[in-house]
């Protein structure tokens, strides 16, 4: 292990792994720099090496996206709060920032996030260049609450990007897949802190989808998971409340959220994986364990939830108009298939919004997430319900497992020539390759 007068890089030729435990790689050198100016040297100093560069967060996408042979950046000394500014209500972040870092740090400041995912282990950079998302009526993802960025480009500068500041970078670089540049900072919009009241409560999934388009409509934020091999589900619903705060309690939460989430999914994902035969009789249970609560708290602590249970997940997104046709393809064919799945089916929605290749790009969304365990075979039933995404114009999670390449995405996303273009002229010699960028931009 050497070291630069700050950061760190490694020339040794160790395996990074994914999240997941789906994607593995083996760089040349790992580099952790302090400093934008350490990472900037990085990428010049492998350029004049001939050596890809790609910077990787937590691991949490399923793709390969952040795989590479090359030189691996590691952002996690870049990490705090460069400046909060109140007039403009923006907070300016360190790439490498957990976002439950982050999430916390403003809940000190009486700041939020307007929305968020369900998971909070990713770097700032790593989840919006992926397009992590919660659920919204109103509000969108992650990379669409993005203000301006800072992007170190393939020759090395540093470019600052927002809507008025190299816009047609900074449409594209919210959600630039690590094609661009590497992101070092990012701004976002705030609001001061609010209070969000959730109601969880088990559903029929038939009324669910009868009362689809009305939940939505009445809800700030609807989300809902199916059992499969069942006709249950789990539905929450996030709205903004007046108050007062009156947060899970410290027994229930753990019974809830631990016990029964993880430590207890964790025991039946186990007995699954051994006697697949039993998975149906198990989710009948399992559908049913979760009792309706009502509880308020703060943004972050009602959007996000831990996940221990470890899973490999596809997840598209199609037209929120066809939604309910969707899910009721992907239920027969499980029920038809002899398929034995595990984990519950996810689904949420997000308005449209202007970003060039975000899922939502142009069009109000629903999102269907189907998992599997990690370790038991999930190429059946991914392939079976990518046919039926893809039917409906879906567009996969770019940091989540599916097949699609550059002729798809041409077709399903209007701007995608414009992504294209600007990848030509910011990176010329792909300097920021991979197989998956490859695949799904085009050579």
């Amino acid at each position: 292990m050497s070291s630069t007068a700050s950061g760190k890089t490694s020339d040794a030729n160790s395996t990074w792994r994914n999240w997941g435990g789906n994607v593995a790689a083996r760089p040349v050198r790992q580099v952790a720099p302090v400093s934008v100016e350490e990472l900037a040297e990085a990428v010049r100093r492998a350029r004049e090496d001939g050596l890809p560069v790609k910077a990787v967060g937590t691991g949490h996408s399923f793709t390969s996206i952040a795989a590479t042979d090359g030189v691996l950046i590691r952002p996690q000394l870049l990490t705090g709060i460069r400046n909060i500014d109140r007039d403009s209500m923006t907070v300016t972040v360190e790439a490498g920032t957990p976002l439950k870092r982050l999430n916390a740090a403003l809940a000190r400041e009486g700041l939020s996030l307007t929305n968020m995912g369900d998971i909070m282990e990713q770097t700032v950079s790593g989840a919006t260049s992926t397009g992590t998302h919660g659920t919204g009526r109103d509000s969108a993802s992650i990379a669409a609450q993005i203000k301006g960025l800072e992007l170190v480009t393939a020759d090395g500068s540093v470019l600052s990007c927002s809507a008025t500041e190299n816009p047609e970078v900074f449409a594209a670089a919210r959600l630039g897949l690590g094609a661009l540049g590497i992101v070092t900072a990012i701004t976002f919009a705030v609001e001061p802190l609010f209070l969000l009241t959730a109601r969880e409560e088990p559903m029929p999934l038939d009324r669910v989808l009868a009362e689809f388009d009305q939940l939505w409509a009445e809800n700030e934020h609807f989300e809902f998971y199916w059992f499969p091999h069942t006709g249950n589900t789990n539905t929450k619903r996030n709205n903004r409340s007046a108050g007062p705060e009156q947060p899970v309690g410290q027994l229930a939460g753990w019974f809830e959220d631990e016990f029964l989430s993880n430590g207890l999914f964790q025991v039946t994902q186990w007995v699954g994986r051994a006697a697949p035969a039993s998975i149906p009789g198990i989710a009948k249970i399992s559908s049913r364990v979760l009792s309706a609560r009502t509880y308020t708290d703060i943004p972050y602590k009602v959007f996000t939830s831990p996940r221990r249970v470890r899973f490999v997940e596809m997840e598209y997104a199609v037209p929120r108009a066809t939604l309910v046709e969707t899910l009721r393809e992907l239920k027969a064919m499980v029920e038809r298939s002899g398929l034995r799945i595990s984990f519950p089916v996810e689904v949420r929605t997000a308005p449209a919004d202007d970003i060039t290749l975000s899922t939502a790009s142009g069009r109000d969304s629903a999102y269907i997430a189907v998992h599997m365990y990690r370790g038991t075979p999930y190429q059946s039933y991914f392939t079976a319900a990518e046919r039926i995404f893809t039917a409906h114009e879906g567009r996969p999670h770019w940091g989540k497992v599916h097949t699609r390449d550059a002729e798809y995405f041409a077709r399903v996303y209007p701007r995608f020539a414009e992504f294209t273009a600007l990848r030509d002229r910011l990176d010329p010699d792909r300097l920021f390759r991979n197989d998956y960028l490859r695949r799904v931009l085009g050579p």
